[in-house]
């Protein structure tokens, strides 16, 4: 189920309501479950569709770290593996992808976004036929013919089941089968908590400090410290009140001040994140660890491997608490730059071995990265624009660059100081653009920045900085015209920044790419023993830095030029390692290249059941990033004359036949 964050524990009950959901499900494209928060609608919702039948599609979008609106579509299109390459906008292309496909959607926790994704929903709905969407929430959506499934709260013997079974999980202390003596208590603490599946697993966590007829008193004499707060608050303020409240009152101090200051992360964290946010001289850093432990163990937080996750229901409880505080600005601060300084390590450490580590980790913490960024937005525009230019060419692999587009523009156009330096996220822009597609904006960008990198020179500023921005300029004017089938342009543009700034491929980051667009120009004028050589210099370079962005190129253009030779064993083992590391990126688009060399290589070794295979498979992921095949113009002829060779071996209907197969996955 891909997009699923699981949780963990045995699954109690909820007999009926599952029937009910199945039934509605089999009689309507659109499904709500709806009930009060922590009554476990996530978790039926799964239950259900861990137990449907295997064959049917599903993904999982989960919304309820989405701020606002403005990012719903790009979550539901990250959710589904759609990489969008296009100008489109996320809603359109979204709509085209799913289109022809048939999927269940699960769109969960949608309480706070009702009106916005109903639209989404009633659209997709209707431009995809075989689209079903089963949504989460605390009321209705509101769609046309949508079939509400109330979710109530657990039933007496339930609820005892539920208790039980993560009582004798929390304290070791605790018989698997509770003495009899006992069990009126444990029935007791039930009934206080109403049967509400989060509050009885957080009670049961609290066993590891409590007896159970102590904490049964407790709960009695419980007396909710916001109870007589306004009734202006929002109501689904006022039921999470009631239902995390109690556990809330019964964690030390330094639990309430954490559980507080967590509330600030959109997505998952890790301990050096929580340190980093979170503590002060309140809550030194040394302390954090152990107390983050402690909600652990309290389920307050959720541990998944190295990383925690705060849900929803819990986080809003802490948020509260955070503005009675009155600490939310300076909180929000300390995660903005938090993330600021994240996005500035990436960066720095982008021509490393950790490359393909600071991927990963951007890409896990995206919606950190983003609340940053609209916080930075809203409060130090200069701060934003530094910190959207460092992560765009990162999300340009992972396929987040409409977010790149958007969060550069409003930035750009944000008031900022006169003498604000924006030559590099005006530069990201444009490499964000040219991915996009849209070629001739890119080109004009392009044109400015080697104007400014020309006029300021070496003279002006720090000289590195001053190098780097003329090869970037470069780069990317030198791509622009290798994308418009001008490579002896490229190839000018590229050689003067070259010749005129002399050192050695590794010098940075910008002298690295530079390079490689010249590599790029060298093959498409023809020149492929310089091509070659040149490519095999950098492919052995990056391979001794542990680089693997640049070389995945390398091994591009050395693949390439081996089919231009008629050397497919050759083309096929430098496709085969581009993949690889595209793979280890996270680039759909790149991977898409790859796959469009290694079917050439096949077609050309006389493989034609592998190479209409890998062409099916490299046409789902085409789909994927929204675009018809692309790449440098050399290489079209090679995927044309693949399509012939392979189609006359095998026969038309043959070839249809491996080719779907290899859409469906069985192309390796």
């Amino acid at each position: 189920m891909r997009g699923d964050r699981r949780e963990s524990g045995v699954f109690v009950g909820r007999g009926r309501e599952l029937a009910v959901l199945r039934t509605a499900l089999a009689a309507s494209r659109a499904v709500t479950v709806v009930g009060p928060g922590g009554v476990g609608k996530s978790r039926t919702a799964r239950h259900l569709l861990e137990q449907a039948d295997p064959g049917r599609a599903v993904v999982w979008a989960e919304l309820s770290q989405l701020p606002d609106a403005s990012g719903l579509a790009d979550a539901v299109a990250a959710a589904c593996g759609l990489a969008d390459h296009t100008a489109r906008e996320p809603t359109e292309a979204l709509s085209a992808w799913l289109a022809q496909r048939s999927l269940l959607l699960v769109l969960d926790s949608c309480e706070h976004l009702i009106p916005e994704v109903r639209a989404l929903a009633a659209g997709l709905l209707t431009a995809s036929p075989g689209l079903s969407v089963l949504a989460t929430s605390r009321e209705p959506l509101g769609l046309p013919g949508e079939r509400v499934v109330e979710l109530p709260p657990l039933g007496p013997d339930e609820a005892l089941e539920l208790f039980l079974s993560r009582a004798a999980a929390a304290a070791s202390w605790l018989p698997r089968s509770w003495p009899p003596s006992l069990l009126p208590v444990a029935r007791d603490i039930c009934r206080t908590l109403q049967g509400i599946p989060l509050t009885l697993e957080l009670a049961a966590a609290q066993l590891t400090r409590h007896a159970p007829q102590e904490l049964a008193a407790r709960l009695r004499r419980h007396i909710d410290p916001l109870a007589s707060e306004t009734p202006r608050e929002p109501r689904r303020h006022q039921s999470l009140r009631t239902a995390i409240g109690w556990s809330h009152e019964l964690c030390e101090s330094a639990e309430r001040l954490l559980w507080a200051r967590l509330s600030v992360f959109a997505g998952p964290f890790d301990e050096s994140d929580a340190r980093a946010v979170c503590s002060d001289e309140a809550l030194p850093a040394a302390r954090v660890p152990a107390v983050l432990d402690a909600l652990v163990a309290k389920s307050v937080v959720q541990r998944a491997g190295g990383e925690h996750i705060v849900l929803d229901t819990v986080g809003e409880y802490g948020g509260m608490w955070l503005d009675r505080l009155g600490q939310h600005d300076v909180i929000r601060r300390r995660h903005a730059a938090h993330f600021h300084h994240l996005a500035r390590q990436a960066d720095q450490g982008w021509l490393s071995s950790a490359q393909d580590s600071w991927y990963q980790r951007l890409r896990a913490r995206h919606r950190d990265l983003c609340a940053a960024l609209d916080f930075f937005l809203r409060t130090q525009p200069s701060q934003a624009l530094d910190m959207a230019a460092r992560v765009a060419f990162f999300w340009g692999c992972c396929g987040r660059l409409h977010e790149a587009q958007a969060y550069l523009q409003r930035a750009l156009n944000s008031p900022r100081p006169d003498d604000t330096d924006i030559a590099r996220p005006r530069w990201a822009l444009g490499v964000v653009l040219l991915l996009r597609g849209e070629h001739g904006h890119a080109h004009r960008i392009a044109l400015a920045c080697q104007a400014t990198a020309t006029a300021r020179g070496d003279g002006d500023g720090d000289g590195h900085d001053e190098r780097d921005r003329r090869l970037d300029a470069a780069y990317l004017l030198g791509i622009s015209h290798l994308m418009a089938g001008r490579p002896l342009a490229a190839r000018i543009v590229t050689d003067n920044a070259l010749d005129g700034l002399p050192g050695t491929p590794f010098d940075s980051a910008a002298t690295l790419r530079c390079h490689l667009a010249r590599t790029f120009a060298l093959t498409a004028t023809g020149l492929r023993e310089e091509a070659r050589a040149a490519a095999e210099e950098l492919r052995e370079g990056c391979a001794a830095l542990g680089e693997h962005w640049t070389r995945s190129y390398a091994d591009y253009q050395l693949s390439l030029i081996s089919l231009i030779e008629d050397r497919p064993a050759s083309a096929a083992r430098h496709a085969r390692s581009m993949l690889g590391a595209k793979h280890r990126l996270g680039d759909s688009f790149g991977t898409a290249l790859g796959l469009d060399l290694l079917a050439a290589a096949h077609a050309a070794d006389g493989d034609p059941v592998r190479a209409a295979r890998t062409s099916g498979a490299c046409q789902t992921l085409w789909q994927a990033v929204g675009h018809p095949q692309r790449g440098t113009p050399e290489l079209a002829p090679l995927r044309a004359e693949c399509e012939r060779s392979a189609r006359a071996r095998l026969g038309d209907e043959a070839y249809e036949a491996a080719y779907r197969e290899g859409m469906r996955g069985g192309w390796a």
